[in-house]
């Protein structure tokens, strides 16, 4: 038997390519190693990247309470504006954080447009995301200036629509609360796979719901402790109805969703709760706002502080959830795949901007809002509260909804059956 004097395929050294360029195996793993890297180093740039956005909307945010509460007296050269003319506040309390709402709108709605389709670290606007930050410096800049120069007309016209803007916010937070709630339920269920015993989820359902109680109990005796306080009551008491609500679907045996996510959402709710109550205007008999001095003490101001940095942070989980809101999730990801959808996450800040005028302003347009102050009046006290139950009636849908769709599907299929 001759043997062939061509080398076998299996013991090539050499891999030829199209240009008859040879290539050796190992220089070959070698550039797969530095794509990698590459590849590496953009998604941390990337990441890191978001961190900074986080930072001016931070920035920003403040700026606007800044103009709300002391532009008058520390900008005064804003007077000499057409839009700020002599005599009026056109560029300071409401319509000063309008102003300064648009300008940041218009940053991140940009961003959002140059951002929405990217898909591979390797594309340019990836590039454009995560750097070239003189350049984006500037055009904050003069989106944030630009707004001081339109007539108050058509900034109070971006106040009426701020108003569905911040609607839709809320319901972006609020979709992606209850995803992360259902997300820690099933992360804590029983599994031998990853050999979760039920022991951890019953002491977290434990505490979640004894919380929740405590806390309806504080509020009845901080809020709702005269008979005369009859809306306080209602809330507090309709409150405790969806709480026990929540947990008897949950516990049914066409449920069986057990009590971890209905007691995180109990604590939500209930949080909510008393958010709206403390949002009461200081007029309210009942108000926890009357005990407050005009100014505020410390506790108020690092209360505002406090506030301000935790809708930050919900505006910034809120942008990085991309997932929730895919219609098809794809599960199979390369290394060249972005980490996260950048235009969802601008347009949440575009949206987050117009949350956070309405608070500064307390959702009304044609009133002046106390310094130190952040989402008071009777206003921002209903917006919670419509937010509370909405978030309640999203949970119970979610919770009975596999029923639902269960029983259509043997009912269509009982003709079937009887043929």
């Amino acid at each position: 038997m001759v043997e062939s004097a061509a080398p076998d395929e299996a013991t090539m050294v050499e891999v030829k390519l199209s240009d008859n360029v040879a290539i050796h195996p190992a220089e070959k793993r070698g550039q797969l190693e530095q794509k990698s890297n590459e590849s590496l180093v953009k998604k941390k740039k990337s990441l890191r990247a978001r961190y900074a956005y986080g930072m001016i909307f931070l920035i920003i945010n403040l700026t606007a309470w800044f103009f709300r509460d002391y532009g008058e007296k520390i900008l005064p050269l804003l007077h000499y504006s057409k839009a700020c003319r002599v005599g009026q506040t056109g560029c300071f309390h409401t319509l000063g954080v309008l102003r300064v709402s648009l300008g940041c709108f218009i940053f991140f709605f940009g961003m959002f447009l140059t951002t929405c389709n990217t898909k591979k670290l390797h594309q340019a606007r990836n590039q454009w995301h995560s750097g070239w930050w003189a350049l984006k410096f500037v055009i904050l800049i003069i989106s944030l200036v630009i707004p001081f120069f339109v007539p108050s007309d058509y900034i109070q016209v971006y106040g009426e629509i701020a108003r569905i803007g911040a609607g839709i916010f809320l319901l972006l937070q609020l979709v992606s609360v209850i995803e992360f709630i259902t997300w820690w339920n099933d992360y804590w269920m029983p599994d031998e796979k990853k050999k979760h015993s039920c022991s951890l989820g019953i002491f977290m359902s434990t505490l979640f719901y004894i919380g929740s109680v405590c806390g309806i109990v504080l509020m009845f005796v901080l809020y709702a402790s005269k008979a005369s306080c009859t809306l306080n009551i209602f809330f507090i008491s309709w409150t405790g109805i969806l709480l026990a609500v929540m947990m008897i679907i949950s516990l049914h045996s066409k449920v069986n969703r057990g009590l971890l996510s209905s007691g995180i959402m109990a604590s939500y709710i209930v949080f909510l709760c008393w958010s709206a109550i403390r949002s009461e205007p200081a007029t309210a008999k009942c108000s926890p706002q009357t005990q407050d001095s005009g100014h505020g003490g410390w506790t108020t101001v690092i209360g505002f502080f406090i506030a301000v940095c935790a809708i930050v942070m919900a505006t910034f989980s809120t942008g990085i959830d991309s997932q929730t809101f895919q219609f098809r999730k794809d599960d199979i990801q390369s290394e060249d795949d972005i980490p996260y959808k950048y235009g969802f996450f601008h347009l949440v800040f575009s949206l987050g901007a117009m949350y956070f005028a309405m608070l500064f302003i307390s959702w009304n347009l044609d009133s002046l809002t106390k310094r130190w102050c952040i989402d008071v009046g009777w206003a921002s006290t209903w917006v919670k509260i419509i937010n509370e139950w909405f978030a309640a009636t999203i949970y119970l849908w979610k919770l009975i909804s596999p029923v639902v769709r269960q029983n259509k599907v043997m009912h269509h299929e009982e003709p079937v059956q009887g043929v």
